[in-house]
């Protein structure tokens, strides 16, 4: 993988068509994420969200679980800290959160094995979830005396409030038919095909407007929100014609007229060929 980087707990790459993975390195504690592993998600999604190189970003985790949620270890220590530092730290994991979710470039879950508690957090956060059949999830706070408050703003838009109070008030663990059913991912894929799964979508991602992706990641919280009165025509209508006018939506226009490839998707990959890192 061209440009790679490595940190003890987070590992990132770039393929020469865009590609970001993004891989959670603590396959020892199911990829828990304590509060260094925190700071180096939050670095690491920024950055790439102001690359322009990036085009998609992969969430993986490394090892046999995608993510554990909170460090256990780390939360039990969190009973000497004073409301202060535990009110600190958790803004930082709910900024970490925000910084995947508000990231202008498509990302997408890439789910194997486990996923508890925060771990369905990011799934959530993500625009895109596919899971291997085997994956399982639960929202496992509740069965340690806790509350799932900052990954509750993205499972709630995943799967509604009404599947939010089943699993969130029972920790029950769930599979991933389930999971797809309430709507957590998006789909269900064998193990072996679990790539060539992601891949077909990176080639998808690939032939759209980079500029019209962020645009449209803006656009779905600002409608799905809003009630669909004249503010809210406005407001749409607003947002179509400014960006009409830019040179990126011309280029797309002019290239459809034209049946020829927009400038952007020159030399796209073909979607069997665009392939998630694999572990």
């Amino acid at each position: 993988m061209a440009n790679k980087h490595m940190t003890e707990r987070v590992l990132t790459g770039i393929d020469d068509d865009g590609n970001a993975t993004v891989m959670l390195n603590r396959p020892e504690v199911h990829n828990a994420f304590d509060p260094e592993m925190v700071e180096a998600l939050t670095s690491v999604f920024e950055k790439l969200g102001r690359d322009s190189k990036v085009r998609a970003i992969v969430l993986v985790g490394a090892g046999g679980s995608f993510c554990a949620g909170a460090d256990i270890v780390h939360m039990k220590k969190s009973a000497t800290f004073t409301r202060k530092q535990n009110y600190e730290a958790a803004l930082k994991s709910a900024r970490m959160l925000h910084a995947l979710y508000t990231m202008p470039k498509p990302t997408i879950a890439c789910v194997r094995g486990a996923v508890r508690g925060g771990g369905c957090g990011l799934v959530a956060a993500c625009d895109i979830a596919i899971a291997s059949r085997t994956a399982t999830f639960r929202l496992s706070e509740v069965k340690l005396g806790i509350i799932p408050a900052m990954i509750s703003p993205y499972v709630i838009e995943a799967i509604g409030s009404r599947m939010a109070r089943r699993y969130m008030l029972t920790g029950e663990e769930f599979d991933c038919a389930e999971a797809f059913r309430i709507g957590l991912v998006h789909d269900i894929a064998e193990e072996e095909y679990l790539d060539a799964k992601i891949g077909a979508l990176l080639g998808h991602l690939h032939t759209s407007g980079p500029k019209a992706v962020a645009a449209i990641k803006q656009l779905i919280p600002a409608s799905a929100r809003a009630v669909i009165d004249t503010k809210l025509i406005a407001e749409t209508s607003k947002r179509i014609a400014e960006i009409r006018a830019t040179p990126e939506a011309q280029e797309g226009l002019t290239a459809f007229l034209e049946k020829r490839k927009p400038t952007w998707i020159e030399g796209a990959p073909r979607p069997s060929k665009a392939r998630a890192r694999k572990r």
